[in-house]
Order: C-alpha cells, then structure tokens, then sequence
C-alpha cells in the first residue's frame, strides 16, 4: 500500500525485495511507473549497490520479520530486523548527498500492557520495556537510527486493518491471534492511513522524531476480541470469531505488547489520520461484497476451524498465557541474550 500511494501520488518509487516466485507476482501487480531492484537487505554488499544505483531522497524502511515468525527463525529475524537496518543506513550515510531515513516501527517496544493497571496511554516518551524478541529487535534498531547522521524519523505503528478481503488464510496467524488477550487493548489504523503518514514522512520538515502510527482516538480504540469479531462481521461470518481467553488482571508480565496511544503529535505532523473504524469495516464489506452471502452461510463451520486452531485448545487454565504458549507453539519469545 505504501508503494501503491507514493505511484499514485506522482512520486518516483524504486521497491526491493526478495527475488522469489511469490515477490514476482505481487510485483506484477504494481502501479505502472515502479521500479523494482531486486535484493537481500541481508547482504551488505548488495544493500551497497543498491542504494548507491538508486541513489534515493529518502528510504522508507518496511522490511520486518514479524511475530509469529519471528519466533520460529530468530537468527533470519535478526538479520532483517537490526542488521539489514544497519548496512541501508550505513549505505545511505555514504551518498554524495544523504537521503532522508523513515523506519517502522512498532508499539512492540513498551512490551507488556495490562489495561487492569495501566491508566494511561501511549506516548513517544514512554519508556521502551519489549517483551520479546521482535520488540527488542526494534529497539535496537531505533537505537541504530537515533545514532545515524541522516534526517529521519521513526512511525511507531499499532494494528493496522486493510479493508481489502482475502480468503487467504495463514494458519499461523490465526493461532497467534488467539493467543492474545481478549480483554488487551489496541489501537487501530486504517493500512490506507499507515501508507499516508509513511509518504508525508518522506518530505514534512520535523525531523529526528518519534512518531505514534493509530486511527483516531474516538473510533480506533477498542479491545482485542471487539476488533476481531467486527471485522470478521463486516466479511460476512455472522456472530463474529470465538472469543479468546481474557487476561489475568493480576499479572502484568502476561499480557502481549499492544495498547491505546496518544497520536495528536503524529497527526498534527503527518495528517495522515482520514478512515474511521466505522469506514474502513463499510469498505470491508464492499469489498467483499457477494462473497459475504456465502461466507455467511459458512459461518458455523468457519468458527468450528477457528476454534480448532486456537492456541488454547486442550490448554489448561483460566486466562491468556501469551509468553508460554507462544514458547510452545512457536518457539522462544524472549529477547537476544537475556530472560524477558
């Protein structure tokens, strides 16, 4: 999406990625104008020649490995997630003239929230505590980022919701959204808005920021199990998704790395806020438009494989065990070099 408003808005684009069967027909897809430069940020050489042929104005860095599979490949999470940030600094301080560096982030940082305790929202001042590796990984390459001589800025991002329907599904996905806490809040934001506030990144004047990436504060706030059951409503499966677990009020250490935010100061720089949770659910219905009869026939049974899917099945307990289930579905959560 990011790409797509950038093409859309006149801008000049050169993408990379992976060269792989899979890359190829999403790149087909691609606004016509977009260059596409195939790398492994992984590879510093290649980072080097790439960037110095493209000799960019400004890089706006998206590559992640992301929770759930960050977990399962931690050496290759590292790699892209703090190395590969390195070596495009690295090559971009090395240009005659330096291009301008956004890097996304994630609310991952502040680790643990227990909304039972926590009366307050999220700031770019509150302090980073993450919780697992893929927050680690961003602090670290924050820290990176922060260091560089290059004008830049950091977007923090929080959920991000497309309205655009798939019946793809990842079966690691799904599990790893039932591990979450029911009851744990998240902020959204429209993919469309994300997209927005990455391209104004590329040209505001502030610079050397740390910026909060959420929908609006009057219609993005909710809980987990209310994000998920809506949007699967507005694709048609009536009754929405089985409610997960709740999580323990008494254990702030057991509670995944998402809350609500204070988004004002990333609004007034970037305006990029535009969809409202009650648009982007009327759009996801209009995408999906016919589909939903069917879907909505379907119902039952798609909650039946939900259920069969959920992290928890056969799980003993009460509550959401965030940390230690995803240590026995996925592998280790904890941080590079210590306990989290």
């Amino acid at each position: 999406m990011v790409v797509k408003t950038l093409a859309d808005a006149g801008r000049r684009v050169v993408a990379t990625d992976l060269d792989v069967p899979a890359n190829r027909k999403a790149a087909a897809e691609l606004p016509a104008g977009v260059e596409m430069r195939w790398a492994d940020l992984t590879d510093a050489a290649a980072v080097d020649a790439l960037v110095a042929a493209v000799s960019p104005a400004a890089i706006i860095h998206l590559a992640a490995i992301i929770p759930p599979f960050c977990y399962m490949r931690r050496g290759l999470a590292r790699k892209v997630n703090v190395d590969a940030t390195a070596s495009l600094l690295r090559a971009a301080a090395a240009q005659p003239e330096p291009p301008r560096f956004v890097q996304a982030s994630s609310v991952a940082v502040y680790g643990a929230r227990n909304p039972h305790r926590i009366s307050d929202v999220l700031t770019p001042d509150t302090p980073v505590n993450p919780a697992d590796i893929y927050g680690a990984h961003k602090v670290e390459a924050e820290g990176l980022v922060r260091a560089s001589e290059l004008d830049w800025l950091i977007l923090r991002l929080g959920g991000v919701m497309s309205s655009q329907f798939s019946v793809d599904m990842d079966v690691d996905l799904i599990s790893f959204e039932s591990v979450l806490p029911a009851d744990g809040r998240l902020q959204t934001v429209d993919v469309r808005d994300v997209a927005a506030a990455f391209m104004a990144a590329t040209t505001v004047e502030t610079t050397r920021e740390v910026l909060l990436i959420g929908g609006d504060s009057a219609t993005h706030r909710h809980t987990q199990s209310v994000v998920g059951s809506q949007a699967a409503a507005a694709m048609g499966i009536s009754g929405g998704l089985p409610i997960g677990r709740s999580g323990n009020p008494d254990d702030d250490a057991a509670w995944f790395a998402t809350d609500w935010m204070d988004t004002s100061r990333s609004q007034e720089v970037l305006r990029f806020q535009r969809h409202t949770w009650p648009q982007l659910l009327a759009d996801t219905r209009a995408n999906a438009g016919w589909k939903r009869y069917p879907i909505g026939l379907a119902a039952p049974l798609i909650r039946a494989f939900l259920r069969s899917k959920s992290a928890y099945k056969d799980y003993p307990g009460e509550y959401a065990d965030v940390w230690n289930a995803i240590d026995k579905k996925w592998g280790d959560h904890r941080p590079d070099g210590g306990p989290a």
